[in-house]
């Protein structure tokens, strides 16, 4: 039987948590939104089993993160059967670091954004993340090498960053 009051105490204390997480490994926000809206509610469904998993936030972190991929994927597709440009959103930011980290996230491998961030932002050790993502633990300490120094790349550029249509920060 599912348990209202206990399941409402755990979407309180780690929703906004997992939203940040996802929105930091997409890079889109809208989409991060739905996945972890859709994650809280197949754990609410599934409460029950959910609530005896050594991390319950993992279970909906990971199930949002697949449904924020699989979601990308279908666009991506229907794009290609489209053949239509796109264009890149708009992510509102709170400083130029902000924006430059965003940036750099999004321009490195899917795989690697994932560790650096699960390793960084969400700080999850390395088998932690391996038990998460399903792969080695070498094969994560591989991702967050690769990931470190592409990302360092994309943030540490001697370009003054620029903002709002040429202004230079």
């Amino acid at each position: 039987m599912r348990d209202a009051a206990e399941f409402d105490d755990f979407y309180a204390a780690s929703a906004r948590r997992v939203l940040g997480q996802v929105y930091a490994m997409t890079g889109n926000h809208a989409e991060a939104e739905d996945a972890v809206a859709e994650a809280y509610l197949r754990a609410w469904d599934r409460w029950d089993r959910v609530r005896e998993c050594d991390s319950p936030e993992g279970w909906v972190r990971r199930v949002a993160y697949r449904l924020a991929v699989s979601a990308w994927r279908k666009a991506a597709n229907r794009l290609r059967a489209h053949r239509r440009d796109t264009t890149a959103g708009h992510v509102d930011a709170i400083s130029p670091d902000h924006v430059a980290l965003v940036r750099g996230l999004r321009l490195i491998p899917a795989d690697q954004r994932r560790a650096v961030v699960l390793h960084h932002l969400v700080g999850l050790s390395v088998t932690e993340i391996a038990a998460e993502t399903g792969r080695s633990p070498n094969t994560v300490k591989t991702w967050l090498a690769r990931g470190r120094r592409a990302l360092a790349e994309h943030v540490t550029s001697a370009e003054p960053l620029v903002l709002d249509g040429g202004r230079q920060s």
